[in-house]
């Protein structure tokens, strides 16, 4: 599915690298603690002061920089889109619809979830992707776009682990101490967060329960959308290898956007970086994570650069992305689908929805 997740990495001098960073003892333990309360804790406010120092910054911007690693995220994102179009056509081998088209339903869901929460633009995806796919069912096509979070899962897991290694992650116990509600709330009250996710599975459960003969179609066609799952070779070659070129460039976009910024790019802080996305993708209540990153970035790079640069650049860089993502989105949705505006288009995705449930 189209993930609306960026990732952020904080600004100092040119000369500096993250790589100290992740020596730094001010960020173990109690140190953690007090760098994300003394720069987390304005909540809006810390937003606003970050859109400021981002547009007072721009005039020291390193744009060509900025630039290739604009274009290195547009290509991360053709592989991807390229990826699932492997997914389907595993699915749908008999049927023949046009690349173009699984492109322009995930770049229009990706620039929407750039400006919308909670995942918004996954609903368009799928409704201008199963329009594009000859006698597909929506369970099937949601199955076939869902195979890439396999790899994505894989991949997330071990910069996440490689990240906790170096000693600049705050502990679970301090993520409670972050002004960013989205994680800030669910960390601070894990009673209440334990009670949420257990809800969630006895409602999934009871569901399926009173639903029992749609769950059973429906399953069968999720089982078509995955057949790329069930052949390792095939997956390997049409999807997995895909994958991993998208994270080679993903990574190549954000060591540019370090420069940019007058970071400096290096392996491990473009690790990190990565690692705070994947952290604040999991909280999917404000575009992009916004709060999250902001919040996770100060942490992380405190002792690379001031604050302030990093908050300006945790800004920065996702409004370079969302005008990138945007872009991409509108000229699909004009040039390919022939739609005017995401709002019209969303709204029609939704209507159709609910006239194919109904008819189920």
């Amino acid at each position: 599915m189209a993930s609306a997740t960026t990732s952020v990495t904080g600004p100092a001098g040119a000369g500096h690298t993250v790589a100290a960073a992740a020596a730094a003892p001010a960020l173990h333990d109690s140190g953690a603690a007090s760098c994300v309360c003394g720069h987390s804790s304005g909540g809006v406010g810390d937003v606003l002061d970050a859109i400021g120092q981002f547009f007072k910054q721009l005039a020291t911007l390193h744009w060509g920089a900025l630039l290739i690693a604009l274009v290195a995220y547009a290509v991360y994102l053709l592989l991807r889109a390229r990826a699932l179009y492997a997914a389907l056509a595993a699915a749908y081998p008999t049927e023949r619809f046009e690349f173009r088209r699984v492109w322009g339903a995930y770049m229009a869901a990706y620039g929407i979830n750039n400006i919308l929460p909670a995942g918004g633009g996954n609903v368009l995806q799928v409704v201008l992707t199963r329009n594009s796919v000859p006698r597909s069912s929506y369970p099937a096509v949601t199955a076939a776009l869902a195979t890439g979070a396999v790899f994505d899962t894989l991949m997330n897991v071990v910069v996440v682990g490689y990240c906790f290694t170096q000693g600049v992650f705050p502990k679970p116990p301090d993520l409670s101490k972050f002004g960013a509600f989205d994680i800030g709330f669910w960390a601070a009250h894990l009673h209440f967060t334990l009670f949420f996710i257990t809800a969630v599975g006895v409602a999934f459960v009871v569901g399926y329960a009173l639903l029992a003969e749609r769950v059973g179609t429906a399953w069968r066609q999720v089982r078509q959308g995955v057949t790329i799952l069930t052949d390792r070779r095939r997956y390997l070659r049409s999807m997995g290898a895909l994958q991993l070129s998208s994270w080679l460039f993903k990574g190549a976009a954000f060591w540019f956007m370090l420069d940019a910024f007058h970071i400096g790019g290096s392996v491990n802080a473009t690790l990190l970086v990565l690692g705070v996305q994947a952290l604040a993708a999991i909280f999917p209540f404000t575009p992009g994570g916004a709060g999250v990153q902001q919040a996770l970035l100060v942490s992380v790079f405190a002792t690379a650069a001031s604050g302030a640069t990093v908050a300006a650049f945790s800004v920065g860089q996702q409004i370079a992305l969302a005008a990138l993502t945007l872009g991409l989105g509108f000229a699909a949705l004009t040039l390919i689908f022939g739609l005017r505006s995401f709002k019209g288009a969303l709204r029609q995705a939704k209507a159709e929805r609910r006239a194919a449930g109904a008819a189920v």
